[in-house]
């Protein structure tokens, strides 16, 4: 977990003056945005990271095979556990900062380089904007690529002999 300050205004240089006002004297006489302490579970950052990676088009899922195969039984056991939102996703939380790890599958068809680079930029936008934790990287694995005919229930090809 962490605990988070206001970051400092743009123009600011050297020590972040909000987190000297912090460690200042509380009460009536002090803005409200000093009074008090926020923190930051890193599960939220991880369900924020999840969430932003599966709104890229060309994500099929996320986790590693393993991961997947074992969320999608656990999903389906009663009391088995969480949806699977952060199923794949790896965060680590410092006071001001953050980094991600996400294991991905692509859609067949789909620029691997170009959804990499999208599911960064809305990643970091997403956990920015959310929680004002600075994220430093968003480190992919891409681990596979669904192709139209890996589609659970799909009916298996007509063989040449009958």
């Amino acid at each position: 977990m962490t605990d988070t300050t206001d970051r400092p205004s743009p123009g600011q240089d050297g020590p972040s003056e909000a987190a000297t006002m912090l460690k200042g004297p509380t009460g009536a006489g002090t803005s409200p945005e000093t009074r008090g302490r926020t923190t930051i579970a890193d599960g939220v950052v991880a369900k924020i990271a999840g969430t932003a990676a599966r709104e890229v088009p060309g994500i099929h899922s996320l986790g590693a095979g393993m991961t997947r195969a074992i969320g999608a039984v656990r999903e389906h056991v009663p009391g088995g556990g969480t949806s699977g939102v952060t199923r794949g996703v790896k965060v680590e939380v410092g006071e001001r900062e953050a980094a991600v790890d996400i294991d991905v599958v692509v859609e067949y068809g789909f620029s691997v380089v170009d959804v990499a680079a999208e599911v960064r930029v809305n990643v970091i936008s997403a956990v920015e904007r959310m929680t004002g934790l600075d994220v430093v990287e968003v480190n992919l694995v891409v681990d596979d690529v669904n192709l139209p005919d890996d589609e659970e229930g799909a009916e298996p090809a007509e063989g040449r002999v009958q």
